[in-house]
């Protein structure tokens, strides 16, 4: 399982991520092509399933929600993140958002 999914930057993390909208909960799936897919409750309609996936990944991160800023993929099941919180680390991120190894 590769890394690129998720890397430091000089303001905190940057997490490239794909989501599924109108699941019937929110949680995260697990790595997949360089991307961490997650499952959204939101529909995909007029910026819904990005407020859910910001204020989701702030939630699981313990961080407040401007924390967490979309970059790229708006209108796109693929997007990139960026988490502005510079005491958090990589595997920090890791260890919270993928599901334990059984």
């Amino acid at each position: 399982m590769s890394g690129v999914w998720c890397s430091q930057t000089a303001q905190g993390i940057r997490l490239a991520v794909q989501i599924t909208p109108n699941a019937k909960r929110s949680e995260v799936i697990g790595v997949l092509d360089d991307v961490l897919k997650i499952r959204l409750q939101a529909p995909p309609v007029e910026g819904k399933a990005n407020l859910a996936l910001t204020r989701f990944i702030a939630a699981t991160l313990g961080l407040p929600k401007s924390a967490v800023v979309l970059l790229h993929g708006q209108t796109n099941k693929r997007k990139l993140l960026e988490i502005h919180a510079p005491q958090l680390t990589v595997a920090a991120v890791r260890h919270a958002l993928l599901p334990a190894p059984v």
